[in-house]
């Protein structure tokens, strides 16, 4: 049986893809290496790894960026309907011009913002897919009390890995609370990519 590191979902023979999410599943010879703690760590794969593109679209439903773009995009369409009714009804106008204007600009703005986060997480595929890997280490765990989605506040794994001699840092946020490996001083392994190391994340991608 393999076991997705992204989604945990169980699969009885090995397929490329995770049926659930999309994202590569470890080849069933795939090794694994020990941490300084004695922890088996699953090692990445040798690039390129096989990841579906559609694993970005999966990623944009536990952003918080995305989330609250989609939500803005929903009360900019509830404002413009509004806005046309009372439009078309000529008596107020005056009142349905605003609500169309305001509908408007909440569209625009969250297309805008659901672009942007769909391009990073359309880095965040490439990483994964060609990323070079190097050993990590978490640097700290916290929530983040100023954004909250569905009534949680989602939690913000930061970590530190070496290339090139230079020290390199990211983040990740997720809004499940992360398993015991993501704990502060954990090592982790880090994929990132050699001509631009400022884009990483953490293997598995939590």
């Amino acid at each position: 049986m393999i076991t997705c590191p992204y989604c945990g979902t169980s699969h009885l023979t090995f397929q490329p893809n995770c049926s659930n999410c999309g994202a590569p599943l470890p080849a069933p010879d795939a090794h694994t290496s020990s941490s300084e703690a004695g922890e088996i760590l699953p090692t990445p794969p040798l690039a390129p790894r096989p990841i579906s593109d559609g694993y970005a679209w999966r990623l944009l439903t536990r952003d918080g960026g995305a989330i609250a773009a989609f939500v803005a995009a929903i009360v900019g369409f509830v404002f413009s309907l509004v806005g046309i009714g009372l439009t078309l009804g000529v008596i107020t106008a005056f009142i349905g011009i605003p609500f169309l204007l305001l509908g408007i600009i909440f569209l625009i703005a969250a297309a805008g913002l659901i672009l942007w986060r769909y391009q990073i997480a359309q880095k965040v595929v490439t990483v994964l897919r060609d990323g070079q890997a190097a050993r990590g280490q978490v640097v700290s765990l916290g929530q983040n009390y100023n954004v909250r989605i569905n009534g949680r506040s989602p939690w913000v794994i930061q970590y530190q890995f070496q290339t090139g001699g230079q020290e390199q840092t990211g983040q990740v946020s997720i809004l499940n609370q992360p398993g015991e490996q993501y704990q502060a001083g954990k090592t982790v392994w880090v994929l990132y990519l050699p001509e631009a190391p400022r884009w990483n994340s953490i293997y598995p991608h939590p």
